[in-house]
């Protein structure tokens, strides 16, 4: 097999795969998040745990701030877990990101970056200039095996009551035309 094409077909599973962190292998670092993941249907929203109520985690920010997760009641929030390291993450952040300038009034989305110290998440969050999103801080993996999916990127909806709506795992195109539907369900409830 050719070279180029043996390059093109690793990137593209990076790009519909979503990053195991129990694997051991750490996944090799996007060198862009400029274009939306074009993802398989092999992904499918994970209604089996709705009703859970949000977990009760603290976490910081990069410059300290604290946030603690159960207080995140009142509107809808998209929680996404992810990492510097994780292909598949970056690639989906841009769209994270017009998600959240869209629909600031009515829904919160919250990161979690599941990097072990804050200057990647930082650098990351300079480099790309996302001012939408914010930087919260998962060291210790926390947040990641409450939800127990052993795979990034990981996003969990709540409604406005901290019920769980929904979770998907594996990278999105956030701005893709079902994505309305999929949050009108945490207004429904």
């Amino acid at each position: 097999m050719p070279p180029c094409r043996l390059w093109c077909i690793t990137a593209l599973a990076l790009v519909l795969a979503a990053c195991d962190r129990n694997s051991g292998e750490p996944e090799a670092k996007a060198s862009s998040p400029s274009q939306a993941p074009q993802i398989a249907g092999s992904f499918a929203l994970d209604r089996s745990h709705s009703g859970s109520p949000l977990p009760d985690f603290t976490f910081s920010d990069t410059s300290g701030k604290q946030l603690r997760i159960a207080s995140l009641k009142g509107k809808p929030v998209l929680i996404n877990l992810w990492a510097t390291w994780c292909g598949p993450c970056v690639t989906e952040m841009p769209t994270l990101e017009q998600l959240a300038a869209n629909n600031a009034a009515t829904i919160r989305v919250v990161t979690i970056s599941q990097d072990g110290d804050a200057t990647p998440v930082r650098a990351y969050f300079a480099r790309y200039g996302f001012r939408h999103l914010e930087p919260w801080l998962d060291p210790e993996g926390r947040i990641d095996y409450h939800y127990n999916t052993g795979k990034f990127p990981t996003t969990v909806y709540y409604d406005a009551q901290g019920r769980e709506v929904w979770r998907f795992v594996g990278a999105r195109d956030w701005s893709d035309p079902d994505t309305p539907a999929m949050l009108l369900e945490g207004t429904l409830r």
